[in-house]
């Protein structure tokens, strides 16, 4: 496969995965803030925060309000990553790349293109942004259910899937991090028990809510929620898990080309080395340390796929 293709496939996903992230961590906020009203302004702040657009929102706004924020991750076009950003990226890639997809993939991005872009036309009201969240994550959904149901499971199916996991791994670790230090007063509530409703909007922001609660039907606490989020095979946006995937599309990919490069050097470790660790030994390291750490192997890991790949060549 050419590289150009196999970049397009690779970040038409990151950017599908990438919508519907961040739909899900304005939800979490959006309810904390319903919740505590007292501190709205704080879990805005970590909402741009662990979005990782704190710096250009900061150079639109001076202060953190629902409108303000909502605009900005759902609809403003001078953020990169907003959602209606990065869907025109995932169907301006999904053009370059069209004839590797099926018919059924090609539509349901364009399916999703033009309807967000119909949906975030206008401001979205507070009123309005379960219901534009629950689209977008709706629309998100249709093209990897489209990818799952149609696509030969071959290189371009293994380079849509790292892109997708690569994604979801970074937005996971995030979540955690950024979240568990704005929710936790000082460092001597480690392992104590907090507020459940706070707490749960860490859940909320990866889809794992219930699935912990089946799982988990005692108390919940800040390592138990670490420990799931982090190490639970189960749970499709946990960073195990994304990584157990990442590994097993390269190993393909390593298995169609017949070449050992780099990148598979560098996935296996990251895996073993969440697979080995324990919620206590991360812990006893800092999940602060940990997460950052975490972060900068997976942005590595992506930027040696690509130019092992030769995403630009």
């Amino acid at each position: 496969m050419l590289g150009k293709t196999a970049g397009g496939l690779f970040w038409m996903f990151r950017f599908l995965e990438r919508s519907e992230n961040t739909a899900r961590l304005l939800d979490a906020g959006f309810r904390i803030a319903l919740t505590r009203s007292s501190a709205a302004e704080n879990e805005w702040a970590s909402v741009v925060a662990t979005a990782g657009v704190a710096q250009s929102y900061k150079q639109k706004y001076d202060h953190y309000d629902s409108r303000n924020v909502i605009d900005f991750l759902l609809r403003d076009r001078l953020n990169s990553s907003s959602v209606m950003s990065v869907i025109d990226a995932a169907r301006n890639n999904a053009r370059m790349v069209r004839t590797a997809l099926t018919r059924e993939v090609w539509e349901a991005t364009n399916d999703c293109w033009i309807n967000l872009k119909e949906l975030l036309s206008q401001p979205i009201s507070e009123r309005d942004l379960p219901d534009v969240l629950g689209t977008i994550r709706q629309q998100s959904a249709l093209v990897r259910g489209a990818l799952h149901g149609t696509m030969l499971r071959n290189d371009v199916f293994d380079f849509a899937r790292i892109g997708t996991f690569l994604e979801r791994a970074d937005n996971t670790a995030r979540i955690l991090d950024v979240k568990y230090y704005v929710l936790l007063p000082s460092a001597s509530f480690v392992g104590s028990s907090l507020d459940n409703v706070q707490w749960e909007s860490i859940l909320r922001s990866v889809s794992a809510q219930r699935a912990f609660r089946w799982l988990n039907p005692g108390e919940v606490n800040p390592m138990s929620i670490a420990e799931f989020i982090i190490l639970d095979r189960r749970l499709p946006r946990s960073l195990v898990f994304c990584y157990s995937k990442i590994v097993d599309n390269l190993r393909y990919l390593e298995e169609d080309y017949g070449l050992t490069l780099e990148c598979h050097n560098r996935a296996a470790p990251i895996l073993k080395r969440l697979k080995e660790s324990t919620v206590h030994s991360i812990f006893e390291e800092g999940l602060h340390e940990f997460i950052t750490s975490f972060l900068q192997d997976n942005m590595a890991l992506g930027g040696q796929i690509e130019q092992d790949y030769r995403f630009n060549g």
